[in-house]
């Protein structure tokens, strides 16, 4: 595959605006095209404990989770409220538990907040069931955004590893981006739980991406499988973490695409469709040795892949799969806005253990033709959003949250 140039940063920084340095990296010859657009970026917030994911509010509030604490709120003045989750917030959830890689994951804000439904979504692991379970809450945001009230929790039974066993702790594969599409409805990702059974298990929803309506039911259209819980709109996945839509005017506008955590190979960006199987299947392998009968790490592309398209000959293609160095797949995120010249239509992804970002060309049938590395200081990221001025956001292991602005 040939490869565009490196995204180049340079410019003027925003970090006298919002009160923090700001790190300006040396400009490229490759960048010098027009059509690859100059970047500055700037650090928003420091000294966070394990962020995980931001949603922006229309009137331009940051709200951003992180794993073990909660739901917090950055005000314009700079301010930062505690709004949802462990002992200090607004409204305290005694449930709420961090176990492993799980605890408070995505946030999402309502399409229709402006007009006044002030709500919240948080995808959280809770203590309420017996074994515990990730579930996802609606919450109301006052009108100055210090508080929350009016908690419900709207899909309490999505899959949680509550024990370790040969594959991992406890607490892992939970999935948990959640993310409103173009169509209105909210979409729900979430892991495998090490569970080999799981990701094919259509009354189950561990290794699923949900559709669901904003009260949790099952939104029209997901054509889920005979017999299947209706609030899956796709299955047989291993651990999405990253969801995003094509964006308006572009090839197949509001086309959902994952981008997922392969074991030991094969992290894959798939365009979704309704009813599909993803293809991942981790049990029963012969010749493998699968400890505590989960065959997910013990294979290759070959003996054990992502999309098995042996044992499902209709499974949905993965877009792009990548197999090189420093994998772990994250979040995802279309880039649009003319702001973003060239790279305006094309998806980023986060590689957490290769600690980089990757820009993705697709072709109009939503494969990858092009990628190349953004050249932006290594980290692993764990969401891409864009906020309400256009610019790129980014949360980051190292407790940053970033700003990254095309000039």
């Amino acid at each position: 595959m040939s490869r565009t140039p490196a995204l180049s940063l340079s410019g003027v920084l925003l970090g006298a605006s919002l009160g923090l340095a700001a790190t300006v990296l040396p400009a490229s010859a490759a960048a010098a095209s027009a059509q690859v657009p100059k970047l500055s970026r700037s650090v928003v917030m420091t000294g966070l404990q394990n962020p995980w994911d931001i949603a922006f509010t229309p009137d331009g509030v940051m709200l951003f989770t992180e794993k073990c604490r909660g739901v917090s709120a950055r005000l314009a003045d700079g301010k930062t409220v505690r709004l949802f989750g462990t002992r200090g917030s607004a409204l305290v959830a005694p449930d709420l538990f961090c176990q492993g890689q799980s605890g408070v994951h995505g946030i999402a804000v309502d399409p229709d907040f402006a007009k006044g439904k002030r709500d919240i979504y948080v995808f959280m692991a809770s203590s309420l069931r017996t074994p515990a379970t990730n579930r996802v809450v609606r919450l109301t945001l006052n009108a100055d955004a210090t508080r929350v009230d009016h908690r419900t929790d709207i899909i309490e039974d999505i899959a949680y590893k509550h024990a370790a066993n040969g594959a991992g702790s406890a607490g892992a594969h939970s999935g948990g981006r959640i993310r409103f599409g173009p169509d209105g409805f909210l979409y729900v990702t979430t892991g495998d739980n090490h569970d080999a059974t799981l990701p094919q298990d259509l009354k189950r929803l561990g290794g699923k991406v949900l559709r669901v309506n904003r009260d949790g039911t099952a939104a029209p259209g997901n054509n889920t499988p005979a017999g299947g819980d209706p609030r899956i709109f796709t299955y047989g996945h291993r651990n999405v973490q990253g969801i995003t839509f094509r964006p308006a005017g572009q090839p197949n506008a509001g086309q959902a695409f994952t981008a997922e955590h392969g074991p030991n190979h094969s992290d894959e960006v798939t365009a979704l469709a309704a009813g599909g199987n993803a293809g991942w299947d981790p049990k029963n392998r012969p010749g493998l040795r699968c400890p505590d009968d989960y065959c997910g790490y013990a294979g290759d592309p070959t003996t054990m892949p992502m999309t098995d398209t042996q044992r499902f000959p209709h499974a949905m293609r993965p877009s792009w799969v990548h197999n090189g160095s420093g994998r772990g797949m994250d979040s995802a995120l279309f880039l649009d806005g003319e702001q973003w010249k060239g790279w305006n239509g094309r998806m980023l992804v986060s590689l957490m253990r290769g600690q980089r970002i990757v820009v993705l060309e697709l072709d109009r049938r939503g494969m990858a033709i092009d990628d190349a590395t953004v050249d932006l200081p290594s980290t692993r990221t764990r969401t891409l959003v864009h906020g309400p001025d256009g610019n790129l956001y980014t949360a980051n292991d190292d407790g940053e949250i970033w700003r990254v602005v095309p000039n």
